[in-house]
């Protein structure tokens, strides 16, 4: 149960394409998921917040990411995840990126500074007080703004069965490759009723969080908001899966089929 919000962001990701379309989120957008073990136990939450304010005299929007356990499982294992990220409105750069999270007594509280013009990352660790430079790839995302820069750019209409995508990324003290495989359309029974999504796998590291490097499945809305609306993980030990539950602000009509 260590990874609830860290699986949550990262397998949000979906791919990028040249064209520029019309944004689709905006300040306001609220999302909330119940997260379930071995799928009958319930594990946890996780939210996800878009805002508007200014930092270092740039607009961006602050994303806010909160994970934590539930029920039984918070008595045997708690967990309370903070992740925060602060991109550029126009551009979806991000600038600066806060992960602080308590997992069980496994504390990380760090700090990302991100400079464009140098491609470089300046990682400021507050647990350990120690600061650190590394170098990055032209126009690399942190964790949460993956998904919003990627979001804004899917081009529906060009994708293909078994498309593979890749992107960049930069997470704690390393540069991350990520690669998602397009598994085509699907038609999911939600809490809010059938809605038409774009199946995807992401591809993770095997070994002790998951099964294999296939262990992920997500699906997204196929409309102008791009909503994850579920992830399903298989991990060492038991699997873990996260169902939309409540949503607000969404900027385009949130499309569900009557059957």
């Amino acid at each position: 149960m260590k990874k609830i919000l860290l699986i949550l962001l990262v397998i949000c990701t979906i791919p990028k394409t040249i064209a520029q379309q019309e944004s689709s989120f905006g300040a306001g957008e609220w999302f909330k998921f119940r997260m379930s073990y071995s799928g009958f136990l319930k594990a946890g939450n996780a939210t996800l917040t878009v805002k508007e304010t200014k930092l270092k005299g740039k607009d961006v929007y602050h994303v806010v990411g909160k994970g934590w356990t539930t029920g039984m499982i918070k008595w045997f294992f708690r967990v309370e995840d903070l992740y925060e990220s602060y991109f550029d409105k126009n551009a979806i750069i991000p600038y600066r990126f806060i992960r602080k999270i308590d997992e069980g007594g496994h504390i990380k509280d760090i700090e990302i500074n991100f400079d464009h013009t140098a491609n470089k990352a300046h990682v400021y660790n507050k647990k350990h007080n120690t600061k650190r430079v590394f170098s990055t790839p032209e126009n690399v995302q942190d964790m949460v703004s993956t998904y919003y820069y990627l979001r804004d750019n899917i081009d529906v209409n060009s994708l293909k069965n078994g498309q593979e995508i890749r992107t960049d990324m930069f997470f704690d003290e390393e540069n991350y490759g990520f690669k998602l495989k397009y598994l085509g359309e699907e038609t999911i029974e939600t809490d809010f009723g059938y809605v038409h999504a774009l199946k995807f796998r992401p591809y993770v590291m095997a070994g002790r969080v998951f099964k294999e490097e296939e262990s992920l499945t997500l699906w997204v809305s196929k409309d102008k908001n791009k909503v994850p609306l579920r992830i399903k993980a298989d991990l060492a030990v038991g699997s873990l899966r996260a169902d939309l539950e409540a949503y607000k602000g969404l900027k385009h009509s949130f499309k569900i089929k009557v059957e």
